[in-house]
């Protein structure tokens, strides 16, 4: 921590990506599943990040890491990360990112090690010409303490990705598109019941994310009760359906173009640790 203005931080080492309003621990989480969108972002990173305080409104972020889950770089490119926390008001926070990457790499590992005995996995051949093709996040998201018992919460993405910069002969450089969002909302309705609730909207017309072009939604109610300190039961109701069908059945090669979820799950953490981590 450097005592530059309101305070310059900056730490190296892997942690768990801010991009997409949603985390990794459930009992942070509104609902007990986790939206497309979570599944789609960055889940980690592994490089080095800087955090400086403007004044008690306005944060600057810059990161500059190795790739999105990824510990070791596969290209000699380094990712980065732009981002704004802002604190408009004491029961309004807003995040804005800006992710800008190109994690193709430019190795593979090679089948054929010669007569050198080298363990499986440890002999790489170049990709030639390797794809140098950016990928560009653009991610908001928002969270508003309407009152002690109510919160609400926006995210929305819009994510381009290509496979090359500039196409070469016989090759495509069209971008691939993703974007969508998703709306959040909390009722604390006694210390130890709640309600919540998510509708999302997330459009894959290319197929980034689920292989399939599509428009994918999904709602998700939750009921929370919580046993004690540390213990918590939730029983969601979830749906998910498409513009096309997707989702198995109890029929083999036959798909629906919805899915209907009801999960019982259970939450124990334990610990000195107090609030989100």
């Amino acid at each position: 921590m450097f005592p530059l203005g309101k305070g310059l931080t900056v730490d190296v080492g892997k942690w768990s990506s801010s991009i997409g309003i949603e985390g990794n621990y459930t009992k942070d989480q509104m609902n007990y599943s986790r939206s497309y969108f979570f599944d789609y972002l960055p889940f980690y990173h592994m490089g080095v990040r800087a955090n400086y305080r403007i004044n008690d409104k306005i944060g600057v972020n810059y990161w500059l890491v190795n790739g999105t889950q990824q510990s070791e770089p596969t290209n000699s490119y380094k990712d980065e990360l732009f981002g704004l926390s802002l604190q408009p008001a004491k029961n309004l926070s807003w995040t804005v990112n800006y992710f800008v990457g190109q994690d193709h790499p430019d190795s593979v590992h090679a089948a054929d090690c010669g007569s050198a005995p080298i363990q499986p996995g440890l002999c790489l051949t170049p990709v030639l010409p390797a794809p140098d093709g950016k990928q560009h996040i653009f991610d908001s998201y928002a969270t508003w303490n309407v009152t002690p018992k109510v919160t609400l919460a926006l995210e929305g993405d819009w994510v381009i990705s290509r496979l090359w910069a500039n196409a070469a002969p016989g090759e495509s450089s069209a971008p691939s598109h993703v974007w969508g969002g998703a709306g959040y909302a909390r009722y604390q309705w006694t210390k130890r019941n709640a309600f919540a609730g998510r509708a999302e909207y997330f459009s894959d017309r290319d197929g980034l994310f689920s292989g399939t072009s599509q428009a994918l939604k999904e709602f998700t109610g939750t009921y929370e009760f919580k046993v004690a300190d540390g213990m918590l039961t939730r029983l969601e109701y979830r749906r998910d359906w498409s513009n096309v069908p997707f989702f198995l059945t109890d029929k083999v090669g036959v798909l629906s173009s919805h899915q209907d979820t009801l999960t019982v799950g259970m939450v124990w953490w334990y610990g000195g640790k107090q609030g989100a981590w």
